[in-house]
């Protein structure tokens, strides 16, 4: 995986914690990592290979902990906390975030409330005019919604 990939992943964990309501302090540190990890010149593989754990510590934003995430990932694809959190919140969701005027609160209480984690569920919830039912989706929002699905 490259960096890019690695900083991508972080990004949407962060995102999906966004969705969960999670601590913001945690997402922003993902976020913050990924931001790092997205334009380090060297590849991080060549940094866990040579260095390992304290050579990534020395990347802005990357702590241990973060640092034992990148090496999870670049040993088997992918970490623990991806794991258990899109085993509770599906990655799908962030496809929500895809159509206009659907951003991290709404998409959270499409998920949470109604249930609402992927394309297709949004589909059969705007088909059954489930949009009147969110609150803060006004009539403009709702119509933007709506045209982005049928595309």
């Amino acid at each position: 995986m490259d960096n890019e990939s690695i900083a991508r992943r972080f990004y949407q964990l962060a995102t999906l914690m966004e969705i969960r309501g999670d601590d913001p302090f945690r997402l922003r540190s993902y976020r913050n990592a990924g931001e790092a990890i997205e334009t380090w010149p060297t590849p991080l593989r060549d940094i866990a290979r040579k260095e390992g754990v304290a050579g990534l510590q020395t990347i802005p934003g990357v702590g241990k902990a973060i640092a034992g995430k990148i090496v999870e990932i670049l040993d088997r694809g992918t970490f623990d906390v991806w794991e258990r959190i899109t085993a509770e919140t599906p990655a799908t969701v962030l496809d929500l975030l895809e159509i206009p005027g659907i951003g991290p609160k709404t998409a959270a209480t499409l998920h949470r409330k109604f249930k609402v984690s992927s394309l297709p569920d949004l589909r059969k919830f705007v088909a059954g005019g489930g949009l009147e039912l969110v609150d803060g989706i006004g009539p403009k929002t709702a119509e933007r919604i709506k045209e982005s699905l049928q595309t």
